[in-house]
């Protein structure tokens, strides 16, 4: 989880805003954001994954009230994916797609040409979206920080 929320942070405060204040273009700077994206995501999804199995066992072997603090986190991370798996698979490809029918650069485009704005749209949606990935995962680290404050978590039932 703290290599997806951290990547998500690197991502957001560090390679974006690098990229576009130091590359020659918008579109040169897109490219790397675009390529960093996606490889993000694939890191959230695997993550994601390893992270719901790992608390589910956590889970099934917990005592009842550690049990809530569990299915917390799984929720969220839950959310995580589902939101992560939709920009993958939604709008970073419909992205591409505007991209393709600009003529291959957004920032040289029509301002007001349709596939401008479509990109302009999604793009707002994807910040939006990753910004509620990152919230939720802060939210699951705060909860796996408070673990340690459950005696509950201590108590494993054997199976």
């Amino acid at each position: 989880m703290t290599v997806w929320v951290g990547g998500i942070a690197f991502f957001a405060f560090v390679v974006a805003p690098v990229a576009f204040g130091r590359l020659a273009s918008a579109h040169d700077a897109g490219l790397v954001v675009g390529g960093s994206l996606n490889l993000l995501h694939w890191i959230g999804i695997i993550s994601g994954i390893l992270f719901c199995l790992a608390t589910a066992t956590l889970w099934l072997r917990a005592e009842v009230p550690a049990r809530v603090g569990f299915a917390i986190e799984v929720a969220l991370a839950l959310i995580m994916l589902s939101v992560t798996a939709y920009s993958q698979f939604r709008i970073l490809p419909a992205m591409e797609q505007d991209r393709i029918a600009a003529g291959g650069s957004i920032e040289t485009a029509d301002i007001s040409s349709p596939a401008r704005v479509d990109f302009e749209r999604l793009h707002e949606w994807s910040e939006r979206l990753e910004g509620l990935v990152l919230l939720c995962g802060v939210g699951v680290i705060l909860v796996l920080a408070r673990e340690s404050q459950w005696p509950e978590t201590g108590k494993i039932k054997t199976i």
